[in-house]
C-alpha cells in the first residue's frame, strides 16, 4: 500500500507504569516532538497486557499497537517483561496464522530516563504504520 500523508493512524500504546510511562512523561516535559496519533494506556506492568487486549484493539480499529515496558532485567516486578516477550512472540505467530498484519504490532523496552527513545520509537512506528496504511480488518468501534 502506498504512503498517504493525510492519513493519521490510530496507535494504541500500552505503557508500563514504572518505566515506559515515565519515559513518555519525560518526553512530554522535555518538549520532545512525537506523533499525536498515540492513544496511551497505562498499565502497572507490560506483563499485565493480555494478548486478547491487543487482538481486540486491532479488530476494533487500531491501525497499530505498540507495547512498551521496562528493559529485561529491570522490571519492577522482577520477571514481568520476560513474560511479555514470550507472549508477544506468540501473539505475532497468532496474527501470522490468522492472516493478520503482524507488522502492525511492535514491542519496545523504554526506561524512565529514555524520553528521547520514547519519542523516536513512537515516531518510527507511526511512520511504519503510515506506510502500511489504514487497518482494513478492524472496525472503528471505540477508537
Amino acid at each position: 500500500m502506498k504512503k498517504n500523508d493525510d492519513f493519521i493512524p490510530k496507535i494504541l500504546t500500552f505503557l508500563c507504569n514504572w518505566c515506559s510511562y515515565a519515559g513518555a512523561d519525560l518526553a512530554g516535559t522535555s518538549r520532545l516532538k512525537y506523533p499525536t496519533s498515540i492513544i496511551p494506556i497505562r498499565v502497572m506492568c507490560s506483563s499485565r497486557v493480555d494478548p486478547l487486549f491487543i487482538l481486540k484493539g486491532y479488530l476494533n480499529g487500531a491501525d497499530g499497537i505498540l507495547l512498551t515496558g521496562c528493559h529485561p532485567g529491570d522490571c519492577h516486578y522482577q520477571s514481568g517483561n520476560y513474560y511479555t516477550r514470550r507472549r508477544f512472540a506468540a501473539l505475532k505467530k497468532i496474527f501470522e496464522n490468522l492472516g493478520l498484519e503482524k507488522d502492525r504490532l511492535s514491542l519496545s523496552w523504554i526506561s524512565a530516563s529514555e524520553g528521547q527513545k520514547y519519542a523516536q520509537t513512537t515516531t518510527d512506528f507511526t511512520q511504519k504504520i503510515k506506510e502500511l496504511g489504514k487497518n482494513s480488518v478492524g472496525t472503528e468501534i471505540f477508537l
